[in-house]
């Protein structure tokens, strides 16, 4: 696939939401889980790490900007920074101890970090409201000395933000993923006992995949509630790591494009399925239930085999790489 395809599949989905959806808020919020969707890829498709710790990095996202715009006014773009420096942080901490244990334990452990951050955000009234969250949070204009260049008082003005900040952040995720971290990674997931005979330093690469994961994850907090208005303590529940693992594995794992086809997905589906029946999970359910027995590649994985055929040719699976291998 050559170099740009993905950017400028980014772009499209981008500026054709607009043009179908009336909605600006759910618009950004596809944006907005795309990114978590994102860096919870860099993990999961790339070095291979199962991790339910992503809502810790989004909720400290959220929570570090509410507590920057409301207690402590710091101007927008850096507290977005700092949203990101402290769900680097989550996350270097989280990753330190993880990172320790391989498979299911491995899993447990960022399961049991979420579950104790959690704990700490319900019980630290003081600093997260605890359970009723942080309220009326601020959505200030981009401003430079005094003028306003920037309004973000309309849905659809905070969705242009919301735009050139996914932007930047998916060119930038591009680049790290086709790099030689990137492509390390790569054989770390692929067979973590040869890359560690060849001489990589396995945890340390973990550790910084971990780090950058976090920093997206709590840009996407910090944007989520800046949105809403509010940063709740549903933000640093587990169903929120759920959720953005499950967006992860519908638009496929090991493609960044992949992460906001099943952000859209999952936020559209759901959107519209809610309208249909109160009890809207349950045919949730049944469609991740679907994907999960007959579309292990995802969205993309999906679109990639039909668009081969349609070529006439066979798409290249892990299976067909297998074969070739034994064949050769």
């Amino acid at each position: 696939m050559k170099k740009h395809t993905h950017l400028f599949l980014a772009l499209s989905v981008v500026l054709v939401m607009p043009l179908l959806m009336q909605s600006g808020s759910l618009a950004s919020e596809v944006l907005i889980f795309g990114l978590a969707a994102m860096g919870c890829n860099l993990l999961l498709g790339f070095t291979g790490l199962l991790s339910f710790g992503q809502g810790i990095f989004f909720g400290l996202g959220s929570y570090t900007l509410a507590l920057t715009l409301t207690r402590w006014p710091l101007p927008m773009p850096l507290a977005l920074l700092l949203a990101m420096v402290m769900g680097a942080i989550g996350a270097a901490i989280v990753g330190w101890v993880a990172i320790r244990q391989k498979g299911t334990y491995f899993v447990m452990l960022t399961l049991a970090f979420a579950q104790m951050f959690y704990f700490i955000a319900y019980t630290a009234t003081g600093l997260t409201g605890g359970d009723n969250g942080l309220m009326d949070i601020p959505r200030p204009s981009i401003t430079v000395l005094g003028h306003t260049l920037w309004p973000l008082t309309s849905p659809w003005q905070f969705y242009g933000f919301v735009a050139v900040v996914f932007m930047a952040a998916f060119w930038l995720l591009l680049k790290v993923s086709r790099s030689t971290f990137g492509r390390t990674l790569l054989a770390v997931r692929d067979n973590e006992e040869r890359a560690g005979a060849i001489g990589y330093n396995l945890k340390l690469l973990k550790l910084q995949a971990f780090v950058i994961s976090g920093a997206v994850t709590g840009l996407a907090g910090a944007l989520h509630a800046m949105m809403t208005g509010i940063a709740p303590l549903a933000n640093a529940e587990y169903h929120t790591s759920e959720m953005i693992l499950v967006m992860t594995v519908i638009g496929g794992t090991g493609n960044l494009f992949a992460s906001v086809l099943g952000s859209a997905f999952y936020l559209l589906l759901a959107d519209w399925f809610s309208t249909l029946w109160p009890r809207w999970l349950l045919l949730l359910g049944l469609v991740l239930m679907a994907i999960s027995l007959w579309m292990q590649r995802g969205l993309w994985g999906l679109g990639e085999t039909l668009w081969h055929r349609l070529r006439g040719r066979h798409p290249v699976t892990p299976e067909r790489a297998d074969e070739a291998g034994e064949k050769a």
